[in-house]
């Protein structure tokens, strides 16, 4: 019998969440991913076809109704999860009323998913809209990034362009810059509503004074979008670091060069 534990999946999460904690990103139980799994990538595993219980949501995920989820248990280490997968992770399918997901596999001393699952699911299902192949949203603390948001303005346009000319990489990896939420209580379906309204514009949000909201195709995507956000943070922290002076800089006639070259859409409004 196949087993889920060996999928792909559950191992390739585990790279990610290790390799977030060894960034720095995830201290304590800090940080949650989800990844959405088709339905015909599970046929050949014989441990999910039982339903071990069910769960509330919380709210309305009825455009997702039947889809399968792989995500991050509330209060749960990520250094934990590359040893412990069938504890610290657990595969779920969300109900045909869309106000429930059953258990599937995982979560196997009792635990339950991230307490921003509901954000992860209204993520999800905006980002659809948009763009189908989506199917990983992930959320961690970049330091850095985190700093950013006590010393700037949080204004979308002032952060992505400093962002965008700490080094030619930002452009071309988020060319529609970073969005930008007020400071809100994590784990509420305040927050979820208010990322998921700025997934129409952007693959990015800050969570000031705390964190990160990304998404993308694949976790090494929705991972190097986040690296990047954050080593641009962190050349500006260094830039602090030796004076704070600027005596040279990418300019936006550059920005605009680099849009060009690499065939990328700049946001117009931040530039």
């Amino acid at each position: 019998m196949t087993k889920f534990v060996d999928s792909k999946f559950v191992k390739k999460i585990s790279e990610i969440t290790y390799a977030s904690y060894d960034h720095g990103w995830d201290e304590r139980n800090g940080g949650n991913v989800s990844l959405r799994i088709d339905a015909a990538d599970l046929t050949e595993y014989e441990d999910i076809k039982t339903v071990k219980k069910t769960l509330e949501l919380g709210f309305d995920a009825k455009p997702l109704a039947g889809q399968y989820f792989l995500v991050t248990g509330t209060g749960r280490y990520f250094r934990n999860v590359i040893n412990q997968p069938k504890l610290d992770l657990g595969l779920l399918q969300i109900t045909e009323d869309g106000q429930k997901a059953d258990l599937l596999w995982g979560f196997e001393d009792g635990g339950k998913p991230t307490s921003e699952f509901p954000s992860h699911l209204m993520t999800h299902i905006e980002r659809l809209k948009f763009d189908p192949t989506h199917r990983v949203v992930m959320h961690c603390h970049p330091t850095n990034l985190i700093a950013l948001s006590f010393t700037q303005d949080l204004d979308e346009g002032h952060i992505s362009r400093l962002l965008w000319k700490m080094q030619a990489e930002s452009l071309v990896v988020f060319p529609e810059g970073l969005g930008v939420i007020p400071y809100m209580t994590p784990g509420t379906n305040e927050i979820g509503r208010a990322t998921a309204a700025k997934m129409k514009n952007f693959r990015v949000v800050m969570w000031p004074h705390h964190g990160i909201f990304g998404v993308g195709a694949s976790l090494d995507e929705t991972f190097g979008l986040i690296e990047t956000v954050e080593k641009a943070a962190l050349i500006y922290s260094q830039i602090g670091a030796q004076g704070g002076k600027i005596k040279q800089s990418i300019t936006d006639d550059q920005l605009r060069e680099l849009a060009t070259a690499f065939n990328v859409t700049a946001n117009p409004k931040f530039l």
